[in-house]
Protein backbone atom coordinates (compact mmCIF):
# COMPACT_ATOMS: atom_id res chain seq x y z
CA UNK A 1 0.00 0.00 0.00
CA UNK A 2 1.69 3.49 -1.12
CA UNK A 3 1.50 6.21 1.50
CA UNK A 4 -1.31 9.40 0.54
CA UNK A 5 1.91 11.62 -0.86
CA UNK A 6 2.72 9.37 -3.06
CA UNK A 7 -0.90 8.65 -4.39
CA UNK A 8 -1.58 12.27 -4.49
CA UNK A 9 1.64 13.54 -6.68
CA UNK A 10 0.91 10.56 -8.99
CA UNK A 11 -2.48 11.95 -9.33
CA UNK A 12 -0.87 15.51 -10.22
CA UNK A 13 1.80 13.93 -12.66
CA UNK A 14 -1.52 12.34 -14.08
CA UNK A 15 -3.58 14.74 -14.59
CA UNK A 16 -0.96 17.09 -16.05
CA UNK A 17 0.25 14.76 -18.52
CA UNK A 18 -3.42 14.17 -19.68
CA UNK A 19 -3.81 17.92 -20.05
CA UNK A 20 -1.20 18.09 -22.03
CA UNK A 21 -1.65 15.12 -24.33
CA UNK A 22 -5.22 16.26 -24.63
CA UNK A 23 -3.68 19.49 -25.81
CA UNK A 24 -1.13 18.71 -28.13
CA UNK A 25 -0.34 15.21 -29.09
CA UNK A 26 -4.32 13.48 -30.08
CA UNK A 27 -5.53 14.82 -33.19
CA UNK A 28 -9.07 13.45 -32.40
CA UNK A 29 -11.82 16.38 -33.57
CA UNK A 30 -13.92 15.49 -30.61
CA UNK A 31 -11.11 15.89 -28.29
CA UNK A 32 -10.48 19.89 -29.14
CA UNK A 33 -9.80 22.81 -26.90
CA UNK A 34 -13.10 22.32 -24.84
CA UNK A 35 -12.30 19.65 -23.00
CA UNK A 36 -10.46 20.28 -19.57
CA UNK A 37 -9.18 18.07 -17.15
CA UNK A 38 -9.92 19.25 -13.20
CA UNK A 39 -9.46 16.83 -11.14
CA UNK A 40 -7.31 12.98 -11.19
CA UNK A 41 -7.66 10.28 -8.30
CA UNK A 42 -5.79 7.45 -7.75
CA UNK A 43 -6.37 4.61 -5.76
CA UNK A 44 -4.49 3.86 -2.62
CA UNK A 45 -2.45 0.55 -4.45
CA UNK A 46 -1.88 3.04 -7.10
CA UNK A 47 -3.60 0.45 -9.95
CA UNK A 48 -6.38 2.72 -11.14
CA UNK A 49 -6.79 6.38 -11.97
CA UNK A 50 -9.89 8.34 -12.31
CA UNK A 51 -9.71 11.49 -14.73
CA UNK A 52 -12.35 14.05 -14.11
CA UNK A 53 -13.05 16.41 -16.67
CA UNK A 54 -15.59 19.28 -18.19
CA UNK A 55 -16.30 19.86 -21.54
CA UNK A 56 -16.93 23.27 -22.93
CA UNK A 57 -20.40 22.78 -25.24
CA UNK A 58 -23.70 21.05 -25.33
CA UNK A 59 -24.69 17.61 -24.68
CA UNK A 60 -23.75 15.96 -28.03
CA UNK A 61 -20.37 17.64 -27.47
CA UNK A 62 -20.02 15.93 -24.41
CA UNK A 63 -21.01 12.36 -25.32
CA UNK A 64 -18.52 12.97 -28.46
CA UNK A 65 -15.97 13.80 -25.82
CA UNK A 66 -16.92 11.19 -23.84
CA UNK A 67 -16.21 8.92 -27.07
CA UNK A 68 -12.93 10.19 -27.82
CA UNK A 69 -11.42 10.20 -24.07
CA UNK A 70 -12.27 6.30 -24.23
CA UNK A 71 -10.90 5.55 -27.78
CA UNK A 72 -7.75 7.64 -26.70
CA UNK A 73 -7.34 5.94 -23.23
CA UNK A 74 -4.56 3.65 -24.12
CA UNK A 75 -2.39 6.45 -25.88
CA UNK A 76 -2.91 8.40 -22.99
CA UNK A 77 -1.83 5.66 -20.53
CA UNK A 78 1.23 5.14 -22.33
CA UNK A 79 2.12 8.46 -21.88
CA UNK A 80 1.41 8.29 -18.98
CA UNK A 81 3.38 5.50 -18.13
CA UNK A 82 6.42 6.88 -20.02
CA UNK A 83 6.27 9.97 -17.60
CA UNK A 84 5.47 8.17 -14.33
CA UNK A 85 8.41 5.78 -14.16
CA UNK A 86 6.53 3.48 -12.28
CA UNK A 87 6.39 -0.51 -12.16
CA UNK A 88 2.84 -0.72 -12.88
CA UNK A 89 0.74 2.66 -15.08
CA UNK A 90 -2.24 2.95 -13.59
CA UNK A 91 -5.40 2.03 -15.44
CA UNK A 92 -7.50 5.33 -16.78
CA UNK A 93 -11.14 5.78 -16.29
CA UNK A 94 -12.52 9.04 -17.43
CA UNK A 95 -15.62 10.71 -15.26
CA UNK A 96 -17.59 13.47 -16.41
CA UNK A 97 -17.02 16.19 -13.51
CA UNK A 98 -20.46 17.62 -12.36
CA UNK A 99 -19.08 20.32 -10.93
CA UNK A 100 -20.36 23.15 -13.65
CA UNK A 101 -23.73 21.33 -12.95
CA UNK A 102 -24.01 21.89 -9.21
CA UNK A 103 -22.72 25.44 -9.77
CA UNK A 104 -25.48 26.08 -12.49
CA UNK A 105 -27.28 24.93 -9.95
CA UNK A 106 -26.86 26.41 -7.06
CA UNK A 107 -26.68 30.03 -9.06
CA UNK A 108 -30.55 29.19 -10.04
CA UNK A 109 -31.06 28.80 -6.02
CA UNK A 110 -29.48 31.77 -5.37
CA UNK A 111 -31.08 33.43 -7.80
CA UNK A 112 -34.68 32.21 -6.30
CA UNK A 113 -33.76 33.10 -2.85
CA UNK A 114 -32.93 37.19 -4.10
CA UNK A 115 -36.33 37.47 -6.12
CA UNK A 116 -37.79 36.01 -2.70
CA UNK A 117 -35.75 38.50 -0.81
CA UNK A 118 -36.77 41.31 -3.16
CA UNK A 119 -40.53 40.88 -3.08
CA UNK A 120 -40.48 40.12 0.65
CA UNK A 121 -38.92 43.88 0.63
CA UNK A 122 -41.49 45.27 -1.55
CA UNK A 123 -44.16 44.02 0.65
CA UNK A 124 -42.61 45.41 3.66
CA UNK A 125 -42.22 48.77 2.18
CA UNK A 126 -44.92 50.87 3.91
CA UNK A 127 -46.82 48.15 5.61
CA UNK A 128 -46.91 48.79 9.50
CA UNK A 129 -47.30 46.30 12.50
CA UNK A 130 -49.78 44.31 13.66
CA UNK A 131 -51.50 45.64 17.23
CA UNK A 132 -50.33 48.96 19.07
CA UNK A 133 -46.64 49.87 19.38
CA UNK A 134 -46.72 48.60 23.05
CA UNK A 135 -49.07 45.71 23.24
CA UNK A 136 -48.64 44.95 26.73
CA UNK A 137 -50.42 46.21 30.54
CA UNK A 138 -49.22 47.87 32.33
CA UNK A 139 -50.04 48.08 36.07
CA UNK A 140 -51.75 51.36 37.06
CA UNK A 141 -53.13 52.08 33.48
CA UNK A 142 -57.17 52.84 32.90
CA UNK A 143 -57.65 49.82 32.23
CA UNK A 144 -59.60 47.94 34.95
CA UNK A 145 -57.97 44.86 36.37
CA UNK A 146 -59.89 41.83 37.14
CA UNK A 147 -57.82 40.36 39.45
CA UNK A 148 -58.36 43.07 41.74
CA UNK A 149 -61.34 42.41 43.39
Amino acid sequence: MADNARAKRLADLIREVVAQKLQRGIKDPRLGSHVTITDTRVTGDLREATVFYTVYGDEEERKAAAAGLESAKGILRSEVGRAAGVKFTPTLSFVADALPDTARTIEDLLDKARASDAKVRETATGASYAGDADPYRKPGSDETDDTAE
